[in-house]
């Protein structure tokens, strides 16, 4: 006998109804049905080094990782990742019990609030915020509070004073993204020295993302949270190899914090993929030794193609924000008329032969971010060429 599911139930855990189809699978299926340009995911259209990707290679050849990998990455990657952080940011960490890999940024990211998170606590993040936040809350049986960024001049800022005020009795956890993915604010030391300030005070856990990292612009740099006083020992440190080398499809990100905090998140993530990209990881641990000079001409070039992008978008009458990090741009869609980004978006394609992304999805407060559109520059120059030059026709 087959068993009917209620009809007065639905399929879907009751936590993930909000949460369709992602908006970049959307406009990537758009931009594969009318041929536009995508910039809407953010993905590089070239691969990275060509000898992190050999290093790749060699690792399979040789059986590396072939078979199920240490539960908390390999030890060649936890060694890379502790040197990194002691050689940029002075940060000493210990790749036995202070680094864990994970499947991407993504899954560091569900699995840091899986563990920290119990029902009914509340999270405050910085609305605009990527769309895995929300679902990694609502998954974790969290409250998600947004403190909003707001325009100012060409870029976003933070309210400090609102900051302070979203924090309540039931805060257990601040969700801090530096550099920050859509709107490309880099949070300054002084902004987030009073954030350390305030989970010190209140006693809360913070979890930032930082993949972001060597991709910052100009003027800005990137200052870890856990590099300032008290913060060691409650922040989760979250980075990744996909924006930094370019190989997205790797999905080999990490995790620093303190041996408690550590072991917490390990206990969510060994339940969610286990392990992941074995032979991938002694690659990135490679590309993590990558000399200076990579570093800087990446950053550069990337520099180069936002300028590029962004001059493009003004000519063809957007207001610009200009990013201090990432690989967006974020803009706002009124001086052209237009009002509702999400419509914008939809008909973009057919209107000027691209695809972007429309930031009120990564809102709460979907009225505050109804005109702003974003826009990925991490493609070839002469994508971007064509790019700005069908733009020109709105």
């Amino acid at each position: 006998m087959t068993r009917m599911t209620s009809s007065a139930r639905p399929l879907l855990n009751r936590r993930l109804a909000e949460f369709g189809t992602t908006i970049f699978a959307e406009m990537s299926a758009l931009a594969l049905h009318t041929g536009a340009i995508n910039l809407g995911q953010g993905f590089p259209d070239t691969d990275g080094p060509e000898e992190v990707r050999e290093a790749a290679v060699r690792a399979l050849r040789d059986g590396r990782g072939n078979q199920y990998p240490p539960g908390p990455g390999v030890p060649e990657l936890r060694t890379a990742v502790a040197a990194h952080q002691l050689r940029r940011y002075g940060l000493s960490y210990d790749p036995d019990t202070e680094v864990l890999v994970t499947a991407g940024a993504t899954e560091a990211i569900a699995a840091s609030l899986l563990a920290l998170l119990e029902p009914g606590d509340e999270v405050i993040a910085l609305e605009p915020y990527y769309d895995s936040y929300a679902a990694s809350i609502a998954m974790a049986g969290g409250t998600r509070v947004p403190v909003t960024l707001r325009p100012d001049g060409d870029g976003f800022t933070l309210d400090l004073d609102e900051l302070r005020a979203a924090v309540t009795d039931r805060t257990r956890l601040l969700l801090i993204n530096t550099p920050h993915n859509p709107t490309g604010t880099v949070l300054t030391r002084a902004e987030l020295a009073a954030v350390a300030e305030l989970a010190v005070e209140r006693d809360l856990l913070v979890v930032t993302d930082e993949v972001y990292e060597h991709l910052v612009f100009d003027d800005a740099e990137h200052v870890p949270l856990a590099s300032f006083p008290g913060m060691r020992e409650r922040t989760v440190t979250i980075s990744s190899s996909g924006k930094t080398f370019s190989f997205t499809g790797w999905k080999v990100g990490w995790i620093t914090a303190a041996p408690p905090l550590v072991a917490a998140v390990r206990s969510a993530k060994q339940f969610l993929t286990y392990v992941s990209a074995g032979p991938f990881q002694y690659a990135v641990a490679e590309a993590l030794a990558l000399p200076e000079s990579y570093f800087t001409g990446f950053r550069d070039d990337m520099r180069a193609k936002r300028d590029l992008l962004a001059a493009g978008l003004a000519e063809a009458g957007f207001r610009v924000f200009r990013p201090a990090g990432t690989y967006f741009v974020t803009t706002d869609i009124r001086p052209l008329g237009e009002t509702d980004g999400l419509a914008f978006c939809r008909a973009l394609p057919e209107r000027a032969g691209v695809v972007a992304v429309p930031n009120a999805v990564f809102y709460d407060h979907r009225e505050a971010g109804a005109p702003f559109v974003r826009f990925a520059f991490c493609k070839r120059t002469e994508v971007l060429q064509e790019a700005a030059k069908r733009l020109a026709a709105l």
